[in-house]
């Protein structure tokens, strides 16, 4: 059985996107892996890949997906607020205030530095 294990989005701005998903990502216990040969970096956990901010391999400008999102998942609705008042506080915008959308089911949405979609979730 195969499992999804990471996600990237692109930049314009990599080096105030690293600074933002160093802190963002730093809050929920991730690091920095390694650099990215576009500039950008990835994160993980453990030692295993997980999410990363890097320049499109074609070399033409970042765009934000319609319709892409990457989700983080959480343990409790508390989590799922604490990531995305993080985002906001590090220049992200909302994109759907943190609440339960069904029975314990918690979501957040925000847009990062250059407006890729991101969600933070709990389920449970």
């Amino acid at each position: 059985m195969a499992d999804l294990s990471y996600t990237t989005v692109g930049s314009n701005r990599l080096p105030e996107a690293k600074g933002f998903y160093d802190a963002l990502l730093g809050s929920i216990g991730m690091t920095a892996l390694f650099e990215h040969p576009s500039g950008g970096r990835i994160y993980g956990k453990a030692g295993k890949l997980s999410f990363g901010v890097l320049g499109p391999f074609d070399g033409q400008p970042a765009t934000v997906g319609n319709g892409s999102m990457s989700g983080f998942s959480f343990d409790s609705g508390e989590e799922v607020a604490a990531f995305h008042a993080k985002a906001i506080e590090l220049g992200g915008t909302d994109d759907g205030a943190p609440g339960e959308r069904a029975p314990k089911m918690h979501f957040a949405y925000f847009r990062d530095l250059d407006g890729n979609k991101l969600c933070g979730f709990s389920v449970g």
